[in-house]
């Protein structure tokens, strides 16, 4: 490893020296600045932290908060989650996006009830084994709700890592073998630093090496940045933002949205145009279906939607109209 901000190689006591620096610059930053969030907190349940860590995959957390105290309260425990219809958890996931991450939250729950006791594994492997819990989730847990040495590597600490080591604005567009293995060398040996370190560097990269406008007169380890050493140099590529009007995923979104404030299956011809209200909770369905005719969608698009949304297990056929699971 190179020193980050001189670029010449590093003798292995010097290489430990500089990285036990950034550990403990940055633990103590942590320590002084991090935000009080519910799922950090002592008395924070694994479970807990699973389901964040789902919510907060591409959803920032002042959107996940109150959707996470609303869930922990009606569903303090996987089995409690498990007794319920997969439905539920999508209505309950309201607008976070992506609500396929609902179903996965209830079919892991169901696997801890039923196969674990009602108890999470505690190591990463165990974690990977529940169904859809990928690489990312099963260390993030492991480490913050277990304590275990993980390398955690979500987009903040890749971006942290980035600049921090590597020299360069932003890390590549999709994890590589050498992010990889960057992240391993630099995870403390001792447990307890190593949570420490993952929990900082994220925090770091969530509000203070952010993508577009890093606050560096903030950042505790700015006089060992190696993008500041080499002149903040420009990112070799432009990061692009996924489109959301007039796509699948608005229309999608638009037809959940009915689907969550309805409470009886509503019949495909409403989805289609404007129509008498629906008898059960008129009110609120009626708003969703004309948020949803606002938008216009062609026919062949929103049978699409529809389509998907059946073959993705997100909604179901009942009685010739469509609900939640």
């Amino acid at each position: 490893m190179a020193h980050p901000t001189r670029g010449a190689p590093l003798t292995a006591t010097a290489e430990a020296d500089v990285i036990g620096g950034l550990h403990r610059a940055l633990a103590d930053w942590f320590a002084a600045e991090a935000r009080d969030l519910p799922w950090r907190h002592p008395d924070c349940s694994p479970w807990g932290i699973l389901v964040s860590e789902v919510m907060l995959q591409q959803t920032p957390v002042v959107r996940v908060l109150p959707v996470w105290r609303e869930w922990m309260k009606r569903w303090p425990r996987p089995a409690d989650l498990a007794a319920e219809a997969a439905g539920e958890a999508v209505r309950a996931w309201g607008r976070l996006g992506y609500p396929r991450r609902a179903l996965r939250l209830h079919a892991a729950a169901t696997v801890i009830a039923d196969e674990y006791g009602g108890s999470l594994p505690d190591t990463e492997e165990g974690l990977l084994a529940l169904p859809g819990v990928g690489g990312y989730t099963a260390a993030a847990v492991a480490a913050f709700a277990f304590g275990r040495r993980a390398a955690v590597v979500d987009t903040n600490i890749r971006r942290v890592h980035a600049r921090l080591v590597r020299g360069e604005a932003l890390p590549a567009p999709s994890l590589t073998a050498a992010e990889r293995r960057l992240a391993e060398e630099l995870l403390p040996d001792d447990r307890g630093a190593s949570v420490r370190w993952n929990v900082a560097a994220m925090e770091l990269g969530a509000i203070v090496c952010t993508a577009r406008s890093p606050r560096c007169d903030a950042c505790p380890v700015a006089s060992a940045c190696a993008w500041r050493a080499a002149g903040e140099p420009p990112p070799s590529y432009v990061p692009k933002g996924q489109a959301w009007h007039g796509t699948d995923r608005q229309v999608r979104g638009a037809v959940m949205a009915v689907l969550r404030a309805a409470s009886r299956p509503v019949p495909r011809v409403l989805f289609e145009g404007p129509g008498p209200a629906v008898a059960d909770d008129g009110g609120p369905v009626a708003a969703q279906l004309a948020r949803l005719h606002a938008l216009a969608p062609a026919p062949e698009q929103l049978e699409r939607s529809l389509e998907g949304l059946l073959a993705d297990g997100l909604a179901a056929e009942h009685d010739g109209g469509l609900a939640l699971p």
